[in-house]
């Protein structure tokens, strides 16, 4: 028998060769799931306080706000001590008796009454000059009257006149220059025209220095007890010492004792030597 072919096999392919770069890679790892999304919590609205609180808590200044912070709180403290001295200044007053205020009232109308007083003369010597038939004659007359009016204020003439007398016994050694300086000028204020101290004339350039356990006026030492001699009108003069919170108020304090007596008449004869200006001229030459 004729051997029979057996049917060939099909045709194997041949193995493709794995790709060398897949060969390499590390396999792929799968994305993690995404998680699920919190659950959004919904926040209450704020207030109106909580939010103000939230905007100035924790404080967030800068350089310029801390300056002005600075300037102002300067400025508080600068006007609470001006309030805090004028109302020291102002205390003697709010405690001061309804006499005493009266009485201050009355000192002040009295200044104001001096004064138009000076003006209604000044007004008058103006009308004689204006009206007098001899204006010369006229004119040195009241030249002749106004230099003794100088001569009493620049302490070259002897002057007198009703006044008081003011004594400061100072036992302790407290009073000091200061305190006298304040006297003459409470005194001045009042309405005096002619002061003396311990025989020495006090006059516009008048200055006092502490001396040793005394006062030094215009260089002449004085000592305790220290005498006032001043011209003046009484009633004007000794309640300006006596206001609450005034010279004598002062001395006391200092355990000085201060008599002020009124009187009718008063001689201050200490004389001072008129001297000529080094500069100063008279607009008239």
């Amino acid at each position: 028998m004729s051997e029979q072919n057996e049917p060939n096999a099909p045709d194997e392919q041949p193995a493709k060769p794995e790709n060398r770069l897949r060969k390499e890679l590390p396999e792929e790892v799968p994305a993690p799931a995404p998680e699920p999304a919190p659950e959004q919590q919904t926040e209450e609205p704020l207030t109106g306080r909580q939010r103000l609180v939230k905007g100035l808590w924790p404080p967030r200044l800068t350089r310029a706000q801390l300056i002005v912070a600075l300037l102002l709180f300067g400025l508080g403290f600068g006007l609470a001590v001006q309030v805090a001295s004028t109302s020291d200044s102002d205390s003697a007053l709010r405690g001061a008796r309804q006499e005493d205020l009266v009485r201050i009232l009355d000192e002040l109308d009295a200044r104001t009454q001096r004064l138009e007083d000076e003006k209604q003369g000044l007004e008058k010597q103006r009308q004689e000059l204006q009206s007098s038939s001899d204006q010369a004659a006229e004119a040195r007359k009241q030249t002749a009257e106004k230099e003794k009016q100088l001569g009493i204020l620049a302490g070259t003439v002897a002057a007198q006149g009703p006044g008081i007398t003011m004594t400061i016994e100072d036992t302790k050694g407290t009073v000091k220059a200061d305190m006298l300086l304040d006297a003459i000028q409470e005194l001045r204020a009042a309405g005096a025209e002619a002061i003396q101290v311990n025989g020495v004339r006090v006059v516009a350039g008048t200055y006092f220095t502490d001396s040793g356990n005394g006062v030094g006026v215009d260089g002449n030492k004085i000592n305790a007890p220290y005498r006032f001699k001043v011209i003046g009108k009484p009633q004007d003069l000794e309640p300006a010492l006596n206001i609450p919170g005034g010279v004598v108020q002062t001395l006391e304090k200092e355990q000085a004792t201060v008599t002020v007596q009124q009187s009718g008449k008063i001689v201050a004869d200490a004389l001072r030597q008129a001297k000529r200006p080094d500069y100063a001229r008279s607009s008239s030459q």
